[in-house]
């Protein structure tokens, strides 16, 4: 049975002072909450405060990205050792925004995937579609290619991945897949990794929603069979629309 699995993306979002802020707010409101996974994911400048904001409490801390090299002349690339060293267990790989405004392509992607789980991080795996992609009938095939591509040569314990499925026309834009085309498209990752792997590890892994999540559209996500949560982007910088989130989720 997959526990409910829900991830906070703040992206270039919150200061120190901010993020000890959400989380006075935040940890007490979802303290009595045990049946699920709540891992936050704040920019790198926050983690050092966060992984004490953490510090006996049900929420793990993330990171939004990392170099598949573990040192070395990379200026500006943070390695998976640094991100274990400041308390992280989980880090997120392959974002929409990594892709289109960075320029990450699957190769890179697979080396960083690599790179985390040997450093002992789970990787939240991104994959989606653009809206031309959906439109001209090609969202699955460009999920199955980022799948193969992402996953190629990889192996994983139970419970050592986490797939996110972010269609790039709902990630901020304030439009969501409706529950039924997102629920269409986590069952299609689940059908990949039981080609790529087998039917246990399909059934193992947790398969996220992401792409303007809200408390006003949690409920209907977490009723379909193959959702198993969310990575969640703006509404997680308020603390008590994130823990609305969560909590909804788990009730779902």
């Amino acid at each position: 049975m997959r526990k409910p699995f829900f991830a906070a993306n703040w992206k270039m979002h919150k200061l120190q002072t901010e993020a000890q802020d959400f989380m006075k707010e935040f940890v007490p409101e979802v303290a009595d909450l045990k049946a699920v996974d709540i891992v936050i994911c704040p920019p790198f400048t926050a983690l050092l405060i966060m992984n004490m904001a953490v510090q006996n409490s049900n929420i793990s801390l993330g990171a939004q990205n990392l170099f598949w090299e573990e040192k070395g002349a990379y200026t500006g690339e943070i390695a998976p050792s640094m991100l274990t060293d400041s308390g992280c267990g989980y880090v997120i790989i392959g974002h929409s925004e990594r892709r289109s405004v960075i320029g990450e392509n699957n190769t890179q992607i697979n080396r960083k995937i690599k790179a985390a789980l040997s450093a002992g991080l789970i990787p939240i795996f991104c994959v989606g579609e653009t809206l031309q992609e959906r439109e001209n009938q090609m969202a699955r095939e460009v999920v199955k290619e980022q799948m193969q591509e992402g996953l190629k040569e990889i192996t994983f314990s139970s419970r050592g991945l986490v797939v996110a499925y972010e269609p790039v026309w709902a990630i901020g834009t304030g439009v969501n897949a409706s529950p039924d085309d997102a629920q269409e498209m986590c069952r299609f990752i689940r059908e990949c990794l039981s080609v790529l792997y087998d039917e246990n590890t399909a059934q193992d892994v947790p398969v996220l929603y992401g792409g303007s999540v809200k408390p006003a559209n949690t409920e209907q996500l977490m009723l379909k069979e193959d959702i198993d949560g969310a990575l969640v982007g703006g509404a997680s910088l308020n603390p008590s629309d994130f823990a609305k989130i969560v909590r909804l989720g788990i009730n779902g």
